[in-house]
């Protein structure tokens, strides 16, 4: 019965991981960008009485062993890097990237992250920078004179002015698009930004719409991946479960104290 009280404990605890993973989702259902997580479940160790396979005697062999499992633990939290939908705002900073592509930022500390935020703003320098002030790998300067910009979908940006009375377009540059072998591999960092590990593999830089790294949409934005009513179905699984495992705890308790009325 000790046993079955300490498995049941590990249903319970990864009950409620899968339950902090799920709110996590849920809680981010409004940020642009954000790619949904799933826990992944793994079986613990086994005690095995009997091995399968074991001789049974000098001319048989056991069909099946005994092996007792002592709970589950989660493996870890997948990162799902399905496409979000892409919503119009009328704004000609923002952008979105419609495939597998990451947008490029240059952090504080000089290292580079990565991000499919593409709600840009600029500072006081003209530099497309993200809401939190990172700037865009690599820079584009928006000049004061400008009047509009335009966004092509291999990420050309071309900014109108009035010069003379005439209206004159200047190319300021092109924003790249980075991929990784393994996406999943990437860590979050918050504030909608991922960093490269030995997982992931290095970023490979490429042009929209060449070699699979997607289209840039201009006057969009990506929205979150998580589909609500998924996660809700999930929640009420997990709350399930989590009660299941919390009777197996009762169970094994009542057969505890009917054993030490003996």
């Amino acid at each position: 019965m000790m046993r079955s009280l300490w498995i049941s404990k590990t249903g319970m605890d990864v009950q409620q991981t899968q339950m902090d993973v799920t709110s996590n989702n849920l809680a981010n259902a409004s940020t642009t960008g954000f790619k949904k997580s799933r826990a992944i479940f793994q079986d613990l160790l086994y005690q095995t009485v009997r091995a399968p396979g074991a001789q049974s005697s000098q001319q048989s062999q056991l069909s099946s062993g005994l092996q007792l499992g002592s709970g589950s633990t989660i493996a870890s939290t997948e990162r799902v890097f399905t496409q979000g939908t892409l919503q119009q705002t009328g704004d000609q900073l923002s952008i979105a990237i419609n495939g597998l592509g990451f947008f490029q930022v240059l952090m504080p500390d000089g290292s580079l992250a990565y991000t499919r935020d593409g709600t840009f703003q600029t500072d006081n320098t003209g530099q497309l920078v993200t809401s939190a002030g990172y700037v865009l790998q690599p820079p584009i300067t928006i000049p004061p004179a400008s009047t509009g910009i335009t966004v092509g979908t291999d990420g050309t940006v071309t900014s109108t002015s009035m010069v003379n009375g005439i209206n004159s377009s200047t190319t300021l540059g092109q924003i790249t698009l980075n991929t990784f072998i393994n996406p999943p591999g990437l860590s979050a960092r918050g504030e909608g930004l991922y960093s490269q590990t030995q997982s992931s593999g290095p970023p490979t830089q490429g042009i929209a719409g060449l070699n699979n790294v997607g289209y840039i949409q201009q006057g969009y934005i990506e929205t979150s991946n998580v589909n609500i009513v998924e996660e809700m179905v999930n929640l009420i699984q997990n709350q399930r479960a989590y009660e299941i495992n919390s009777k197996s705890i009762q169970n094994a308790d009542q057969m505890l104290s009917k054993l030490s009325q003996l």
